[in-house]
């Protein structure tokens, strides 16, 4: 079942990338007393990802801060060394936090995972973004596939 507007986030594990080596995230610790803006993508260095995603919310970070966001945060099924390197080239750094989804375990718990098989990437996170709201999502936009149109820093602040 995918996970809707007024649910609680599942409890998952996600790993970051720190200067002192992986660091696991625990789910409920990191969304709780917080607003959170957190996006999916189906991975970092991939086109519509690194040329649109991402660089749409590092640009909008402040306008996200200014409606009361705290953190941004970007997810994938990557590891978190990948992320860690994607955030880097990005400069990134700072306005978006890199949290690695690797087994896919956080997409399957919120119901939101894509069959990119054919791709040669496997499983992943489909393309979506949400506002959480301490533990719990306020906001949830779901791309179609092949689509980035409601998941975008934009459309995110926009209907805010």
């Amino acid at each position: 079942m995918t996970i809707k507007v007024g649910d609680k986030l599942p409890q998952a594990t996600f790993i970051k990338a720190t200067d002192h080596g992986p660091e696991a995230v625990d789910s409920a610790a990191y969304f709780a007393g917080r607003k959170i803006a957190l996006f999916s993508v189906p991975g970092a260095f991939t086109p519509t990802c690194s040329a649109k995603h991402l660089p749409g919310f590092i640009d909008k970070a402040d306008a996200f801060k200014a409606k009361g966001v705290d953190e941004i945060a970007c997810t994938a099924v990557n590891d978190a060394f990948v992320l860690g390197a994607w955030s880097k080239t990005n400069a990134a750094d700072g306005k978006v936090t890199m949290l690695a989804d690797g087994n896919a375990a956080f997409a399957a718990a919120v119901g939101l995972t894509s069959d990119s098989s054919r791709f040669g990437m496997g499983t992943r996170g489909q393309r979506f973004s949400m506002l959480v709201d301490d533990g719990v999502v306020t906001q949830l936009n779901v791309e179609g596939p092949g689509e980035f149109k409601v998941s975008s820093a934009e459309h995110m602040l926009d209907t805010m």
